[in-house]
């Protein structure tokens, strides 16, 4: 007996992405059934390309990561969902592994993948950035997206363990490390805030700490060292960028 045929809808958030959501769309294509793009009113020609490529086209104002997130998911009318960014676009082989759950049916709640991230034509393969383990796949009514701004997760509501996919989310991220450091220093913001939110607090010596082991646990303990020079980079990127956040966190406490 064929299995019964299951939905799948891919759903994507956008703001002024005319330069990647294309491949994104284009690399999804083969597997979904309908791609919902949610759209926080960009400027350049987003819209129209979404359109152009048979995308359904939703708009609405941007109000945080994880809301926009669920929103979007909310959006979505098959009985499974995929969640992407607009830059970010499915390896060949992702699409095959997908498209053969696809044709048993999703037989499991849950799907985890890896996400490999470029930054400065060079493609990120150790360290923190690499596996970046995802679950991004999933039935609809069986998860929804919590965590903490602007580091979002899956909340899976059922106990049910992923099953993991061979391939990768091409993560097409940054021109240059001047890119990076400015989306850095824009998240250490957006976490300090959230972490306010929550009632946390921060000493001086718990920024340090943090900071030194956010490094040795991207460059020595995840092998970022392999990635030659930029590896380097990232990985004291990575500590800036935390150190940061406990810092701001302590001038919103006032201290």
């Amino acid at each position: 007996m064929q299995p019964k045929e299951v939905q799948l809808s891919v759903v994507i958030i956008s703001y002024n992405e005319e330069e990647k959501i294309a491949r994104c769309i284009q690399s999804v294509q083969s597997v979904a059934d309908e791609i919902v793009i949610l759209d926080s009113f960009s400027t350049d020609k987003t819209p129209q390309i979404c359109m152009d490529m048979g995308a359904r086209l939703e708009q609405h104002v941007f109000e945080g990561m994880i809301e926009q997130r669920n929103r979007v998911w909310n959006l979505a009318n098959g009985s499974y969902v995929l969640s992407l960014d607009a830059d970010e676009s499915l390896s060949e082989t992702l699409q095959a592994s997908i498209l053969l759950e696809k044709s048993r049916g999703f037989q499991h709640e849950y799907y985890s993948m890896n996400r490999m991230t470029r930054i400065a034509d060079q493609w990120i393969r150790h360290g923190s950035w690499y596996p970046d383990k995802k679950i991004r796949l999933a039935r609809k009514d069986a998860a929804y997206f919590g965590g903490i701004n602007p580091h979002d997760r899956l909340i899976l509501q059922h106990s049910s363990a992923p099953r993991h996919l061979k391939g990768d989310i091409l993560h097409d991220a940054f021109r240059d490390f001047k890119e990076y450091r400015l989306q850095s220093e824009r998240y250490s913001s957006i976490s300090a805030q959230a972490l306010l939110k929550a009632g946390k607090k921060a000493t001086i010596v718990k920024c340090y700490i943090n900071a030194a082991v956010a490094f040795l646990k991207s460059y020595v303990f995840k092998r970022g060292f392999l990635d030659g020079v930029i590896g380097w980079s990232i990985a004291v990127e990575i500590a800036r960028q935390t150190k940061r956040k406990y810092q701001k966190l302590r001038e919103l406490n006032g201290n």
